[in-house]
């Protein structure tokens, strides 16, 4: 009879070099056009974050009283010194919008980053161990799912207090299910595996299983998963800053400007209409790279 230790690593998947498997990847990835314009669009959002202190012309705060509610610059009122015109206090708004791109990507990437690491974490253990851990763990995130996830987060914020910090905690906590559920169904699948039993045969503890054998062949429908809540992220904290929960004045978050120019759509709609179009580009172009990123990782959905 082979000694039990002998099989964990006759028993583990094949894996090409990470070369390899990234060429596979991206060969995959840019079969879809609209994943591809949408990673692109995502490098510049980056870039323009990145580069905000030399891309903006003003001071994103700096109010210009004598350009107050100013046109866009190709109307016949406007000034070439304020290309997407000015709001009610006088500050420049392509400056705004380009310091709250870096808002944006803050919150996306500090929501996924704590509903991921949470929502891992606990499906993972769920999954794992079943029983009753596993029943009082999904009860509890049924609970949660049962509310309306804006919602559920507007009562977070109001206990915790209006800010962009407590909105970005509170979203995540709202998202932390949905990954919850997804890393339990995906522990559940590969755990009665053959290279999973090789594993815990040779002497693998539970935590070397949870962490270094099973999670890794879990994370494909997580990463996606993550890519769309960053979307999801962005919008709902666009939402809480427009009702006022959210980042607060002066800060040039998206959804605070929408909040701050709403008043003034009719004389002067450009002050919503770009930070508008802002939040509805940057959503887009990250649920089209999700959905490139869903077709290159699940074989299932890989186009031919």
């Amino acid at each position: 009879m082979a000694d039990p230790a002998t099989l964990a690593p006759a028993a583990e998947p094949e894996r090409g070099t990470t070369r390899d498997a990234l060429r596979a990847f991206w060969a995959d990835f840019r079969r879809n056009r609209g994943a591809v314009i949408g990673l692109a669009v995502i490098a510049l959002l980056v870039l323009v974050a990145l580069l905000a202190p030399l891309l903006a012309p003003h001071d994103p705060t700096q109010q210009f009283r004598d350009a107050l509610l100013m046109p866009p610059a190709w109307k016949p009122e406007g000034q070439g010194a304020y290309l997407l015109g000015t709001d009610a206090l006088g500050r420049d708004i392509l400056s705004r919008l380009i310091f709250g791109a870096r808002y944006s990507l803050l919150i996306g990437l500090m929501v996924v980053t704590i509903a991921l690491t949470g929502g891992i974490t606990i499906g993972v253990i769920s999954g794992y161990f079943g029983g009753w851990v596993d029943t009082v763990i999904m009860r509890i995130m049924d609970v949660i799912l049962a509310f309306p996830s804006l919602l559920l987060a507007l009562v977070l914020v109001a206990i915790l207090g209006p800010g962009l910090t407590n909105a970005m905690v509170a979203i995540a906590l709202v998202l932390q299910p949905h990954f919850a559920r997804l890393a339990r169904a995906s522990v559940m699948n590969e755990k009665t595996r053959e290279y999973v039993v090789a594993a815990r045969i040779a002497g693998a503890s539970n935590l070397r299983l949870m962490l270094r054998t099973i999670l890794p062949n879990c994370l494909a429908p997580l990463i996606v998963q993550g890519t769309l809540s960053f979307s999801t992220a962005i919008l709902d904290a666009a939402a809480l800053g427009f009702l006022g929960l959210g980042a607060q004045p002066p800060t040039p978050e998206w959804g605070t400007m929408l909040a701050d120019a709403r008043e003034f759509i009719l004389r002067a709609p450009w002050v919503v209409t770009f930070p508008g179009l802002a939040i509805l580009t940057t959503v887009l172009a990250i649920n089209l790279c999700g959905d490139g990123l869903r077709d290159a990782l699940d074989p299932r959905l890989k186009r031919g």
